[in-house]
């Protein structure tokens, strides 16, 4: 295991950089990549490119680690690869994602303590970030139902949106929408 909280972001590698390295304080390497499903259906999740494995660490960096050093956590969804976004999505094997997800640039979180809507407003009111949205959150499941995604890119747009339920349909609307 290495410590690699110096390290700058160019200078990580898929050949210089294993699952136990610490890239931050709370993070290593293989919290970016951690997924219950890709464990379960035996999924190779780790970073196919070592551009996918930078924007990782900088999201980790930039947001992911200024969050847990206010309140602890663990992110539900960081990088996936093309083979774990199909499974996850149920597509055929020649289906490729536009996911942010399979470029290291998004992370799902939930964070203990805070409702969905508290937690994207932190990070609206307090980070840099291409999209925000509070996704599958459903008020007739309470406050803490769904969870943000948050991603950072190269060009940051600010957009802020919510993945919310309309009649029997998930839909994108622009905002924070809780109802």
């Amino acid at each position: 295991m290495a410590d690699l909280k110096q390290r700058s972001i160019t200078e990580f590698t898929l050949l210089n950089t294993g699952p136990e390295d610490n890239i931050s304080r709370d993070f290593t390497t293989y919290d970016l990549v951690r997924s219950d499903l890709a464990i379960r259906q035996n999924i190779d999740n780790w970073f196919q490119e070592d551009l996918h494995l930078q924007n990782a660490v900088r999201l980790c960096r930039e947001v992911l680690q200024p969050l847990c050093d206010i309140w602890a956590f663990v992110p539900n969804s960081v990088y996936r690869s093309q083979a774990l976004e199909r499974k996850l999505k149920g597509k055929s094997t020649k289906w490729v994602s536009k996911s942010q997800h399979t470029k290291g640039e998004a992370a799902d979180i939930e964070v203990s303590g805070l409702t969905t809507l508290q937690l994207a407003e932190w990070i609206r009111d307090s980070y840099t970030f291409d999209q925000l949205i509070m996704e599958m959150f459903d008020p007739a499941k309470g406050p803490n139902s769904g969870w943000v995604h948050v991603s950072l890119s190269e060009v940051n747009r600010k957009e802020i949106l919510s993945y919310t339920l309309r009649g029997n349909k998930y839909i994108y609307v622009p905002g924070l929408v809780t109802g």
